[in-house]
């Protein structure tokens, strides 16, 4: 028989019963029932109750021993009694009669519970993220973790993608999120930088005459976490493609998305291949966000004719007194009651607001009810019940203002009305692209045209009228969308992507119309720009979260409940003690000296 283990503890059945086995792993738990023990041993494959009596020799050290004591136990299969099978156990029908014990390692007093999975502080469960690991839902969520990537990996190569690796040491991005450096030794004065992502490198492989590249591609970014953004490092499912339209791209990702959280998603529905397109003006509009939760069935609508020139003088005035002004209408099937709309009036206060005004329905009442109503009159409040849809016993909310600064309100206002009501579908994943995006955006602080997103997406514009605008035509240069798209699943943005700026006059006038020289580009993007200059194709791609795609089919909140090692809030390593410090000689290889902190 094997040293350590003849079956797993997730494999005994009752066919294996009278048969002597091993079985080796870490005592999950222990229970005293009438003179008998009961110890619980787990592995990575499942867990197998184990018995022993008082008469065993070993009885006296187990029950010594601490939980999470790594244990080999050989004995007997017996089949349980009918009252005592545990069906929610793979090897519920069984246990093991030990006869023989070996202590491999003894466990010392836990820091953390493993048994159970209690609520635990986060740096206590960071620090000894070893322990962490083998709680089950943790442990099950990065075998997930493993089985999609292999499953994303093999969908891509079905898809007639070949895997590239791309380098980590490479140079400091002028563009983008803070990068990490890396020192040289052999170049004193001189940095790599960790790759945010293998962009230039994936197009500089089209450019070098492969068609279809992917990989499962490690980034690195210097910037703060949040719960879907982990800080340091990320990976990403980055593909790239030749001689490819918007549409193409689509056409390969949707159906690896849609197989994978098919595959993973626990009999939940996943919105089927071709996915919804929704122009990003449309999509702030309509639900008050760029990564817009298509589960909330709720649809706002700009609402601003019927407020002109009414007797509701705080909205009438605004529109008045500045064109540019909307008044947007949020729906609410359901909220029909003041009591709901003093709930969410109360909520918008919450959140810094002055208030959300509203008007509902009810029964047999002409015209709505509530303030806005009465001083709006019958007539519009019908008008507006009837452009949305809704009925006696629902209601209406209202913002105003310039859409450009109350859109993310009234798109959190949205989703707290359907969560409240309980408008959401549960148990979907539903995807949507969001597509062009603006190329352009003025920014007022400078009194400026910049980039509203990527830069080296290639403008959905004319390419020779694109070559004669100058800086002066601003409201034509604001209108310029990009082919530029992004994936979004549930509200969570999985990525973005674009067509990429393949031509170097294109790319020259671009950033000519954001203020930067020629002279700017070829210092800081020579490198690409070169390489176009070399015949190159179209091309395109995206990069879909890896984390991402795992927190979605793992149904939880944060990214850390989805990596083996993560870093903490502060991007700190409590486990390794990273960042640290290192020693005077390595600084004096590297020619380094470390400056005082400021004050």
């Amino acid at each position: 028989m094997h040293a350590y283990r003849s079956h797993t503890c997730g494999e005994l059945s009752l066919g294996d019963v009278g048969a002597t086995v091993r079985l080796s792993g870490w005592i999950h738990r222990k229970r005293d029932h009438g003179g008998l023990l009961f110890i619980d041993l787990r592995d990575h494959h499942g867990l197998t109750q184990c018995v022993a009596t008082p008469s065993s020799p070993h009885f006296a050290r187990l029950e010594r021993l601490r939980v999470e004591t790594v244990v080999t136990l050989t004995g007997e299969v017996l089949a349980r009694e009918p009252g005592t099978v545990n069906a929610n156990l793979a090897t519920g029908a069984v246990e093991l009669k030990i006869v023989d014990m070996t202590v491999q390692s003894e466990a010392e007093e836990l820091p953390l519970p493993v048994f159970a999975e209690p609520d635990y502080p986060e740096d206590i469960r960071l620090k000894y993220r070893f322990l962490d690991l083998r709680r089950e839902t943790l442990h099950r969520n990065i075998v997930l973790r493993s089985a999609v990537i292999s499953s994303l990996r093999r969908r891509m190569i079905d898809q007639g993608f070949q895997e590239f690796q791309t380098p980590i040491l490479t140079a400091s991005s002028p563009e983008g999120a803070r990068d990490f450096l890396v020192p040289s030794r052999m170049h004193p004065g001189k940095f790599y930088a960790l790759p945010q992502a293998p962009q230039q490198f994936k197009q500089l492989l089209m450019v070098a005459g492969f068609d279809r590249y992917f990989q499962i591609a490690p980034c690195f970014r210097d910037e703060d976490a949040r719960a879907d953004r982990s800080p340091g490092e990320f990976y990403q499912l980055d593909f790239e493609m030749s001689f490819v339209t918007q549409e193409d791209v689509f056409a390969a990702i949707e159906p690896v998305l849609q197989g994978v959280f098919e595959e993973f998603g626990q009999g939940r529905t996943v919105t089927a291949a071709p996915f919804p397109r929704i122009r990003y003006a449309d999509a702030i509009r309509t639900y008050g966000s760029d990564k817009p939760d298509l589960r909330n069935p709720l649809r706002m609508q700009a609402v601003t004719d019927q407020f002109a020139g009414s007797g509701f003088k705080v909205f009438a005035g605004m529109i008045e007194k500045d064109p540019k002004v909307e008044v947007w209408a949020i729906p609410a099937p359901g909220g029909g009651s003041r009591a709901f709309c003093d709930k969410m009036n109360a909520w918008a206060q919450g959140e810094g607001q002055p208030g959300l005004g509203y008007i509902f329905w009810r029964e047999g009442e002409e015209g709505g009810a509530g303030p806005i109503a009465k001083n709006i009159g019958p007539e519009r409040s019908d008008a507006i019940r009837s452009r949305l849809g809704l009925k006696s016993g629902d209601a209406c909310f209202f913002v105003a203002g310039s859409p450009g600064a109350f859109y993310k309100f009234a798109g959190l206002a949205r989703n707290k009305a359907a969560d409240e009501l309980g408008l959401s579908a549960k148990g979907e994943f539903r995807f949507c692209w969001v597509v062009d995006f603006p190329m352009y955006e003025w920014n007022e602080d400078e009194k400026k045209i910049d980039f509203s997103h990527n830069p080296f997406s290639m403008p959905n514009f004319d390419h020779d009228a694109f070559l004669k605008l100058d800086g002066t035509d601003r409201e034509t240069i604001e209108s310029i969308t990009a082919f530029q798209y992004d994936i979004v699943c549930n509200g969570v943005e999985l990525s973005s992507g674009a067509i990429r700026n393949h031509k170097p006059d294109i790319m020259l006038k671009a950033f000519e119309i954001a203020g930067y020289g020629k002279d700017v580009v070829e210092e800081k993007f020579g490198g690409m720009l070169n390489a176009f200059r070399y015949g190159a194709p179209p091309h395109g791609g995206s990069a879909p979260g890896v984390d991402r795609i795992v927190m979605l089919l793992a149904d939880v909140e944060n990214l850390r409940e989805v990596i083996a090692f993560p870093l903490n809030q502060q991007a700190q390593d409590l486990m390794m003690g990273a960042p640290g410090e290192v020693t005077d000689r390595q600084l004096k290889e590297l020619g380094i000296r470390i400056a005082a902190p400021r004050k």
